[in-house]
Formats: structure tokens, sequence, C-alpha cells
């Protein structure tokens, strides 16, 4: 399904020339994310995180080095004593898109390894600049759909956020279902949306697809509270501007030596950043291929000779938003009847 609304930024012969960077990556982006879920997808079940994260990684390391950018990777792996490829700072590419890069080869590893929903490969491009450099720490969130964005303020109680949203939606906050993940540091915000009315979705991993799930009409979800990790902030971000959704995020520093890394980095403990301070660039390109089966999207499928993705593309200027359902032929030689 493709949608694409006329007349605004990015259609037709008009389209406004920061339009031209996603029209020429979009499609080329969501081949790097399905690529990725094909090779983390041999490794599904078989119970080794490291299998699954570096099949996944070094697959997508491979397909942007074959891209027509100049890349530079501002959320990765790590740092680069931390990882062997896709590492923060790391140059790929050798085209003539200057872009910067977030990926999460597999966004949850550990559900990945155990066969279990919601495995996913991400990434986001920008233009330079486009996409905050985030320290690897924790960060407080708050996502809610189109209708409440603008609305919400992650500093309020929970209870006043539950009301807006409800308001927002034109529904009761006791049909709201809200996802938070299942840690022992969300036990006190647990009980305040369950006694607010509310019901609570409880994840294990993966919050990148939590918060499009919210961004995203029929899933059943209605907003994602409390703290994950910083990097998938960002990727969220780059996703949610182009959903039109909104995300608060404010930066958790556990100890001196993160408060000194805050400093160096210019983040600021304490601020309310939001989707637009995370994911601030005018061309977006936001790419998720499922690996395991999810709400939002259907996991890789094989069959003999091949298998079949499930992805969901996006373009911040061009305002498309496509889920891709592809048939790859591996196998030389190989044959499939496409059913529905």
């Amino acid at each position: 399904m493709t949608t694409h609304k006329p007349g605004q930024r990015g259609s037709g012969q008009g389209a406004a020339p920061e339009a031209h960077f996603e029209h020429a990556l979009v499609l080329e982006t969501a081949r790097v994310t399905e690529g990725a879920a094909l090779a983390a997808s041999r490794w599904v079940g078989m119970g080794d995180k490291n299998a699954v994260d570096g099949a996944g990684t070094e697959a997508m390391r491979t397909l942007l080095n074959s891209l027509d950018i100049r890349g530079t990777v501002v959320i990765g792996e790590g740092e680069m004593d931390e990882a062997p490829m896709l590492y923060i700072g790391e140059q790929v590419g050798q085209g003539k898109y200057e872009v910067d890069i977030a990926v999460d080869p597999v966004e949850g590893t550990v559900v990945t390894a155990k066969g279990l929903p919601n495995g996913l490969a991400v990434i986001a491009l920008s233009e330079r600049g486009g996409l905050m450099h985030a320290p690897d720490c924790y960060m407080d969130k708050l996502v809610v759909p189109p209708p409440a964005a603008g609305r919400v303020n992650i500093d309020w109680p929970v209870e006043a956020n539950l009301s807006v949203i409800a308001q927002s939606l034109e529904r009761d906050v006791e049909d709201l279902l809200i996802t938070i993940l299942d840690r022992e540091r969300h036990t006190d915000l647990i009980a305040r949306v369950r006694s607010a009315g509310a019901r609570v979705k409880l994840i294990g991993d993966g919050d990148v697809v939590a918060s499009l799930a919210v961004g995203v009409r029929g899933t059943g979800v209605h907003a994602l509270m409390g703290s994950g990790g910083a990097p998938e902030g960002v990727l969220s971000a780059a996703a949610l501007k182009c959903l039109g959704a909104e995300i608060q995020g404010k930066f958790i520093a556990e100890d001196d030596a993160m408060r000194e890394r805050f400093k160096t980095m210019g983040v600021e403990e304490g601020r309310v950043y939001k989707t637009n301070d995370l994911a601030p660039g005018n061309q977006m390109v936001f790419s998720a291929t499922g690996i395991t089966y999810g709400e939002l999207l259907n996991g890789v499928r094989r069959f003999g000779g091949g298998a079949r993705t499930h992805t969901l593309v996006m373009g911040y200027a061009t305002r498309v938003v496509r889920f891709i359902d592809s048939v790859h032929l591996e196998d030389d030689g190989a044959r499939v009847t496409i059913r529905i």
C-alpha cells in the first residue's frame, strides 16, 4: 500500500529540491533493510543473539556501501572500539549524496534469537546534521499518535497525558492501551497508568517498533511511555516525523561520567527534546523490515530457494508511506507460486 498526498511538498514535477534526495534513495533504503532482515532471519530461533546481530550488521553494511551515498554513521552499533562495523563515525558508500545514517540492523536481538515477535531491521537516512548524535544512554520517552501531537507534555503527570491522548482520539481513558518496556524501573509508571484506567501492553524489547505502532492507526496501541535507549529514540523520531506523530524525550545521566559526556556532545540533562530536535532534517528516509512476525510487519517467510519480506519505508519531504511486500528468489532456478 502506498499513500501520497497530492499537492504537498515533494509531489509532482514541481517538487521542492529537498525531495530529490528521497526520490533517489527511498527504495534503495528499503533494499538495505530487506537484505539485513534476510540475513538475520537465518538465525531466528537459534538462541544466539550475537549471530543474529552479526549477520544483520554485515549484510546492512555491504548494501550501504553499494548505495550512491557518502554516508556517516551517527547512530550505530557502538563506538569504534566497541563495534567492528557500522560503528559511530564509520564512512560508508562512495557516491554523491552526503547523508547521516542511524542504524539498528537487528532491533530486538534477544527476541529474534528466541523466535519471538517484533524483530526488525531498521535504518534512517538524512542530510548532514539531520539526525541527532545521541549518547548511548537511557531516555525517558513519551510517544503519541498524530491527533495528540503538540498537545501532551512529558513533564506533566501521567494521568494528565492519558486524558489528553484520550480526548485527542475521541475515546475514554479506559479505551487506551499503553506500551511500556517490562522493566523493574517502570513498576510505579505501570501502576499509575492502570490506576488511571488505561490498559498496559508490556514488551520485553524493541521500542522502535513499539513507537512505530503508535504512529500507525489500527495497531491497537495508543502511546508509548517509559525509559529506553536514547539511540532508539532518534530512530523513532525519524519515523514519527514522517508519520506526523510525536516523540518527547529526556536524556538520563546515570553517573558523572555520562554527565561529562553530555557536556562534550552538547546534550542538556533535563531538557525536553521533541521530534524535530532529535530528527531536524528536511530530508528523511526511514525503512524497517520485519524479521520475526509482529503487529505492524510480517516477519521473513522462507520457502524453497527464497523468501518473502514485508517492509515499511517512508520519506518526509516526499510525503510517501509505502508498505512493500517482496518475494526474493535467492537460489538459481528458484520458482515460486505467488499468492496474496
